[in-house]
């Protein structure tokens, strides 16, 4: 878990260093003077003379004072903290008993220097929630990872102030199943690891983010980051968080909906740590749990009219396959020599780069493209210090609308062969790219044999900015392999062999509601292509048939 302390401790150090070396930046911010006269005061909620450490809610408030002072640093002896400009908090304590904590505040001056005091309090908390902790822990140490199958695995809702009549729920948005994985944006979500552990009674977290953590695109200025969109980065989530158990403030009795009860217990952690999904929120509360499920909510740390929700199991979640198209209406399996049927293909011709600095000319002769054994033959070959390769399309003669398209192929091994299995709007000749839309069933690098890709080209997402993936495809070159597009109204999903690797939710704003037509081709260097091996002569991709069902 990265150190949000110890961060801000190294950009107050080298402040002062600066504001020390350089009087003119003396003269702009002032005199570099320490906080005096600290003062801490902690007044413990519900004493009285029969409840002499409180009355068990755990709640004590905080007030510390001082002169020459910009902000405060609270440290609970919890293992929670506070950062409060006024220099009041009110803070609960909720391990269960009568405890004694040591409450440290540091106030803090120009150019960092702080000054510190302590109090020590003894509390009375009697919440505890033992089933939770069991549920959590299976009693010693369980690990959840994210319900990537469920609807609303990640989603988002508005508080009362702006969802009146739905703010128990993900009323804004909830993900369909895997819309958050197999995308290269969010793919990191997916590979969380959330592990909590109980020792005598007490509750630690750890998240394994696996390297890459999903920010929120509004909370990726603590990384110095902003991508504009929510986004993986990297980031350590190392180290070992406190869980601190307590009962939710909310009142559960104001909604609607009489038979949404959740548990009640919200989930404290130290450290700033968070459950996978970052939105600047250290507290959860559980709204469901079991051996198997756990579902919870978090105020958004910046935004808090806005709750975001997260489903975890005790499983991966793994994607099984099944289409829902089993109706072939279309297929190509090559079974005849010659030329490819005219009445199924037609070609792209001409040279130009295609508009990504392509090197090949496209055309239709044998030599490029050829039907043999059973199998289509698109044929890249260096000649007359150029290259020649050959682009199939079903434009104007076979388009369609949904379904699922699969392709058996090998593809070529040389550097800077660019194979490409896809689609394009069957209106591209009259709104043009990327308006009519594009679907990239396989694409391969010039570089990169060991991984094929597949992507979604459309207005606002299109060339660098497309939602794609790739998938690891070590015998692409030397095996043949399913490529295939399940594509409905409501979800695009990318495959090979039958293994998703990229899913879209589709929705009638996009233009993946209309006719597309096939596109078969090699491209030699361009922007996927790269540099092209010196001594490249000619390469093949191999298809063994296309199929479209619906």
């Amino acid at each position: 878990m990265r150190n949000l302390k110890y961060n801000m401790s190294i950009v107050l150090s080298i402040l002062l260093f600066v504001l020390v070396s350089c009087q003119e930046d003396d003269a702009l911010i002032g005199e570099i003077i320490a906080p005096t006269n600290v003062t801490l005061t902690a007044e413990i909620i519900g004493i009285d003379d029969m409840n002499p450490n409180g009355d068990g809610s755990g709640f004590v408030n905080i007030k510390a004072t001082a002169s020459n002072v910009i902000s405060y640093k609270f440290d609970f002896g919890d293992g929670l903290s506070e950062v409060s400009p006024s220099g009041e908090v009110m803070h609960r304590f909720s391990i269960v008993g009568v405890n004694k904590f040591t409450i440290v505040v540091n106030a803090i001056g120009t150019g960092g220097l702080s000054s510190s005091t302590s109090v020590e309090i003894e509390v009375f908390s009697s919440f505890d929630d033992p089933e939770v902790k069991q549920f959590l822990s299976g009693g010693s140490s369980r690990t959840w990872y994210l319900a990537a199958s469920e609807v609303g695995h990640l989603g988002v809702g508005g508080t009362a102030e702006i969802a009146a009549d739905a703010f128990w729920f993900p009323s804004f948005f909830a993900a369909q199943p895997f819309e958050k994985c197999g995308i290269e944006i969010s793919d990191c979500l997916c590979d969380d690891e959330l592990t909590f552990s109980l020792d005598n009674g007490q509750l630690t977290y750890q998240l394994n983010n696996n390297s890459g953590t999903f920010f929120n695109a509004s909370h990726q200025d603590v990384i110095g980051e902003d991508a504009g969109e929510d986004a993986c980065f990297p980031f350590d989530t190392s180290g070992t968080s406190i869980v601190s158990l307590a009962p939710t403030s909310f009142d559960w009795e104001t909604v609607p909906d009489p038979d949404f009860r959740p548990r009640g217990t919200v989930m404290n952690f130290s450290n700033n740590a968070f459950m996978g999904y970052y939105v600047s929120s250290s507290s959860y509360e559980i709204l469901e749990i079991s051996d198997t499920e756990l579902y919870v909510r978090t105020l958004d740390g910046k935004n808090p009219v806005l709750y975001w929700y997260h489903r975890f199991q005790t499983s991966p979640a793994e994607e099984t396959f099944e289409s829902v198209f089993n109706n072939l209406v279309w297929a190509d399996e090559f079974d005849t020599n010659g030329a490819p049927d005219s009445t199924k293909w037609t070609y792209d011709l001409g040279a130009g780069g295609w508009g990504n600095q392509e090197l090949q000319t496209y055309t239709n002769e044998s030599k490029n493209v050829i039907i043999e054994d059973g199998v289509l033959k698109i044929t890249a070959i260096a000649e007359n210090g150029g290259y020649t390769s050959a682009r199939l399309k079903s434009e104007n003669l076979n388009e369609f609308t949904y379904g699922r398209v699969e392709v058996r192929a090998k593809l070529p091994s040389a550097q800077g062969t660019w194979p490409a299995i896809w689609m394009l709007g069957a209106n591209f000749d009259v709104v043009g790219w990327p308006d009519c839309g594009e679907i990239d069933i396989m694409e391969q690098t010039g570089q990169d044999k060991t991984k094929t890709s597949g992507a979604l080209h459309f207005p606002g997402n299109f060339a660098g900015n497309a939602i794609t993936n790739e998938i690891s495809n070590t015998s692409s070159t030397t095996e043949f392999h399913n490529y295939a597009v399940e594509w409905t109204t409501d979800v695009i999903k990318i495959l090979v062999d039958d293994k998703v690797f990229l899913t879209y939710a589709n929705t009638s704003e996009t233009p993946f509601n209309l006719d597309f037509f096939m596109i078969l081709n090699i491209a030699m260097g361009g922007t996927l292509g790269g540099t092209v091996d010196p001594g490249f002569t000619q390469d093949t991709m191999e298809i063994d048939y296309v199929r479209v069902y619906q």
